[in-house]
């Protein structure tokens, strides 16, 4: 080498090049972002779980678990979203049978009071609901149903209807025989003139009973008439559980106890072609059909891990949904319902849409999906104020209900706790301290028809009447209800303001 000016820079660099290669031989390789690796060779590449060294290819045991805890939380989190529907109406039984003490499936609890509403994820406060629950792992049941004014279907482990039943049911509140065939059964032979079969997805049957006559005589009426039996067996009337008064809870369990019922439902149920991706992505979690629930310490804590964060994506999906939009334009009223009755299409699962949905409610039906004009039931949904805020609970808020809502029975507007789902707790003993609507009578109407509510933290002076209290500072929703909706609400000339920040005197 020739050591004069230019072959000395020329030398200088050689020397500097071979030092900078010496220096990434040695781990000093420059990190890429994830989506710009190779994925080849060698790289250090910048990821979510930390940096993964590739070397000829490979990576090491460290990054071997690395990836297999986050696949498996990412498994756990999304299974949460997935069964969803399951977990909280298994979770609806458990606590009446625990507050109420269903021990046949001959029992039903018929819920009437605040205390005993309130623990019905969103439940409506202005008719009283009945449940009861058959397995028909035991064999096909029969059902005969009263005629009169009645919500009600038989409905399925996913929460979907098997058949609505009164009036959007097949016999359009006239009476008649229901047969519900269990999912690993033979549906046609059981199949007869003049009687309504249908078969379920699942062994876990659902009677959901919302009564709209308001005359009590139609209430003893139709607990004399509705009867059960076995196919074959001499049919009987139910036995009522009532005016218990007792407080329960219906919200899904979090943590292991999650877990726990996902385990137990799996096992129970057979699982459908649809779903064998999901029961394929929990077996590495502990959750396999056939086999007792018994994770490790790994696997128990990747699953609340996945537990939390999977109710975190639940609730976003819940309070910001990104597959639709506003009801009314310019509004933040939501549709709540925003799925169909099977909940999946052609293409795809309508995941999103109903993790919306039975994140916050329980049970659907034909009446609740598409409601004909006149008959069934729309839900509309807001977490935010017309400035787009999220609702607060140490301020107060009015909207104003114009008159001449377009329902056929009732509208009403009731208050719920963003943390439980459940009508709202702010210490009041009675229905109108949570709920208002056409059917109160204590409401104060505008010169013009209209009605205005107040809800949060202080009624203005002379409007307690028109207040739903809010308390401390946990979220809170409204829905309102309505039942039996006419054409102006779907063709969107009725229209709901939102709710604005008003000063309490």
């Amino acid at each position: 080498m020739k050591w004069n000016g230019s072959g000395a820079l020329l030398g200088a660099g050689f020397f500097l090049v071979l030092a900078g290669l010496a220096g990434c031989s040695q781990g000093e390789e420059k990190t890429v972002p994830l989506g710009e690796a190779t994925l080849h060779g060698d790289e250090v590449i910048d990821t979510p779980i930390g940096n993964i060294e590739l070397v000829d290819s490979y990576f090491d045991e460290d990054a071997s678990q690395r990836f297999y805890d986050e696949m498996d939380l990412q498994r756990a989190s999304q299974a949460y979203i997935w069964s969803t529907p399951m977990v909280s109406v298994v979770a609806q039984k458990k606590g009446l049978v625990d507050a109420y003490g269903l021990n046949s499936e001959h029992d039903i609890v018929v819920l009437s009071s605040l205390k005993e509403k309130r623990g019905i994820v969103t439940g409506n406060l202005t008719v009283p609901y009945m449940f009861g629950y058959v397995d028909l792992k035991a064999g096909p049941v029969v059902f005969d149903y009263p005629a009169g004014a009645t919500a009600s279907g038989f409905v399925d482990v996913w929460q979907r209807t098997v058949t609505d039943i009164g009036q959007t049911g097949p016999e359009k509140s006239q009476g008649g025989t229901f047969i519900i065939v269990g999912p690993e059964d033979d549906v046609s032979q059981y199949e007869k003139e003049g009687v309504y079969t249908f078969q379920s997805v699942s062994n876990f049957l659902v009677i959901a009973l919302r009564i709209l006559d308001p005359d009590p005589e139609y209430m003893k009426t139709f607990k004399s008439e509705f009867k059960m039996g076995r196919v074959g067996e001499t049919l009987k009337p139910f036995n009522y559980i009532e005016n218990k008064d007792v407080e329960w809870s219906g919200t899904a369990p979090r943590g292991m106890a999650y877990w726990e019922s996902l385990a137990d439902i799996i096992n129970h149920e057979p699982v459908r072609k649809i779903d064998k991706a999901w029961t394929a992505m929990l077996k590495p979690l502990g959750i396999e059909k056939g086999q007792p629930f018994n994770p490790t310490e790994r696997q128990k804590e990747i699953l609340l891990k996945g537990a939390a964060l999977g109710e975190l994506m639940a609730r976003n999906i819940q309070i910001t949904p990104r597959y639709t939009k506003p009801w009314w334009d310019g509004t933040y009223w939501y549709k709540s319902y925003d799925f169909s009755v099977p909940q999946e299409t052609e293409t795809r699962v309508e995941l999103d849409e109903r993790t919306t949905w039975f994140y916050e409610a329980v049970y659907s039906s034909k009446g609740m999906v598409n409601p004909p004009v006149g008959a069934g039931q729309v839900y509309m949904t807001t977490k935010r104020d017309s400035e787009g805020n999220l609702l607060r609970a140490d301020k107060t808020y009015k909207v104003t209900v114009p008159k001449d809502v377009p329902v056929k029975q009732f509208w009403s507007v009731t208050l719920y706790s963003e943390n439980t789902r459940r009508p709202y707790d702010n210490g009041g003993t009675e229905l109108k301290d949570v709920t208002l609507g056409s059917r109160s009578e204590q409401l104060q109407y505008n010169d013009d028809g209209s009605v205005d509510i107040y809800v949060g933290a202080k009624a203005p002076a002379g409007k307690e009447s028109n207040y739903l209290k809010t308390v401390g500072d946990d979220g809170w929703f409204v829905y309102f209800r309505l039942y039996a909706p006419l054409q102006p609400f779907f063709d969107k000339t009725f229209q709901l303001p939102d709710f604005e920040v008003v000063e309490a005197d």
